[in-house]
């Protein structure tokens, strides 16, 4: 039989986690699984929790940031890393295809289909879904510094952010190739969306040992409805306004230090930024027949 270990942030997302436990509880395969619960207590102790489990199988339970810590947790340690997401964003979920049905995430356990995932580094540091400077990484900061979650207050933020927001210039070099730019932002993507199913690295996969660039360059206001609808419908690589590229190197350069997010957190990154792939780094537990 099985362990599992279930690492549950009791406060991401601003949601309660009492339905994620009951289907837990109530769905996990009692026949191949044995089980524990352990409950996050300050920022990165679902690394240390991830890190120094007995447990072969752990799941994250929680938001990206949550998915992000139990990720660097078991990184090089050959664990099979799980998610039942409960965030805001829930973006790498998302990209795998598992849904925020709990009842259905806990099935995605229970059919035990492993498949190995990228990741990427940012100046040396692990990343799984998306790295971001510009108007987003603005975005990213005040949503976080807000009360409230969700598609509707990110959505408030960034109509606000936007009314003072002044692009920038950066130099994007791509396995040696370098395309100067202005852009309201660049995101670099081992997964394909923010979350929330806006999937600004559209065609990006977790399992191609490549990771994506969005260069979103400078749009007039009148814009932003046909530029949501292309991210919601996974076809921000058709608009005008966005280059794509994809390699294993990466280097963003920009006037200063400033904004970024990593994984769904505002962080503060220099103004040379690094970027490297690493190749079938971490075995995940994915629907049947996903493609990631």
């Amino acid at each position: 039989m099985e362990k599992v270990l279930f690492i549950v942030n009791p406060v991401s997302g601003g949601k309660s986690k009492k339905s994620c436990l009951k289907a837990i509880e109530r769905h996990l395969d009692r026949g191949k699984y044995s089980y524990r619960i352990a409950m996050t207590e300050y920022a990165g102790h679902a690394v240390e929790l991830a890190r120094d489990s007995e447990e072969r199988i752990v799941v994250a339970v929680g938001g990206d940031g949550t998915v992000s810590e139990v990720a660097r947790g078991l990184t090089g340690t050959g664990k099979i890393f799980g998610i039942i997401p409960c965030g805001s964003g829930d973006g790498l979920a998302l990209h795998l295809g598992i849904s925020r049905n709990h009842r259905k995430a806990v099935e995605v356990l229970n059919s035990g289909v492993v498949r190995e995932m990228d990741h990427g580094l940012v100046d040396g540091e692990p990343f799984f879904c998306t790295v971001g400077v510009g108007f987003d990484a603005i975005v990213a900061q005040r949503f976080a510094d807000s009360s409230s979650r969700g598609l509707v207050t990110y959505i408030t933020k960034a109509l606000g952010t936007w009314m003072s927001f002044v692009p920038d210039t950066y130099k994007v070099t791509v396995d040696g190739e370098t395309l100067e730019c202005q852009a309201a932002m660049i995101t670099v993507g081992n997964a394909g969306q923010w979350g929330n199913q806006a999937r600004i690295t559209s065609l990006a996969s977790v399992a191609d040992g490549l990771l994506d660039v969005a260069i979103v360059h400078p749009f007039r206001t009148v814009e932003i409805p046909v530029l949501a609808v292309k991210l919601l419908t996974g076809k921000a690589h058709t608009s005008s306004r966005v280059t794509m590229l994809r390699g294993k190197n990466i280097v963003i350069e920009r006037s200063s230090e400033g904004p970024a997010h990593r994984d769904g957190d505002p962080t503060v990154m220099g103004e040379r930024i690094s970027f490297e792939t690493v190749p079938s780094s971490l075995p995940v537990m994915v629907p049947e027949g996903c493609k990631i």
